[in-house]
């Protein structure tokens, strides 16, 4: 099932996700509307606050970018297979230079920047079936996955730009917080009632 995306400016977007369990209500179900609610929106990731959700989980599936000319052939063999889920996720170790790449998000449609992450990283998380995972991941699959994270932590990639690049997008914001945009997704807008 195909779900409304939470716009900037709704308060779940800034809170720190909670853990949870394999007890969690209908979990394998979410996921699957999860991973509709992506493609449906044509996404790399999706993180649960984005559906309203303060819980520590996000998804994340890089074939989208596969089709970039600039790969090798290695990368785009990595990027059309990664597709994951995870749980209760923590970054542990964060390295090697910082890189820009320039972003959007499906929380904050028609706004992109350049945005400076570093190239790899540790993530210890669970798996849908719970099972325990801590991986090494570097280039764009790691940018998605730090990405959908800040997500979890309540940060959005609009915190990590420069202060006059905010000041340039206000406006803009201000039009996704009430709702004045359209784009070919569902989404539910804070100052308004869901389309």
């Amino acid at each position: 099932m195909i779900l409304p995306i939470v716009g900037y400016g709704d308060p779940v977007l800034r809170k720190v996700g909670a853990e949870i369990s394999p007890e969690y209500p209908n979990l394998s179900e979410l996921i699957a509307n999860m991973y509709d609610t992506m493609y449906n929106a044509y996404g790399v990731g999706l993180a649960a606050p984005q559906i309203g959700l303060a819980i520590r989980l996000f998804i994340v599936d890089t074939a989208p970018f596969a089709e970039s000319d600039d790969l090798s052939t290695e990368e785009t063999e990595q990027l059309k297979s990664f597709k994951k889920t995870f749980i209760n996720a923590k970054i542990v170790k964060e390295e090697g230079n910082e890189w820009g790449f320039n972003e959007g998000c499906l929380s904050i449609p028609e706004v992109r920047e350049d945005v400076f992450r570093k190239e790899r990283i540790t993530i210890e998380y669970v798996d849908e079936n719970f099972v325990k995972h801590s991986d090494v991941y570097d280039g764009l699959i790691a940018r998605v996955i730090q990405h959908e994270y800040d997500h979890i932590e309540g940060i959005l990639f609009t915190d990590k730009i420069s202060s006059l690049k905010k000041t340039l997008i206000k406006k803009r914001l201000q039009n996704i917080i009430d709702g004045k945009i359209f784009p070919d997704y569902r989404m539910k807008f804070f100052n308004k009632k869901g389309r």
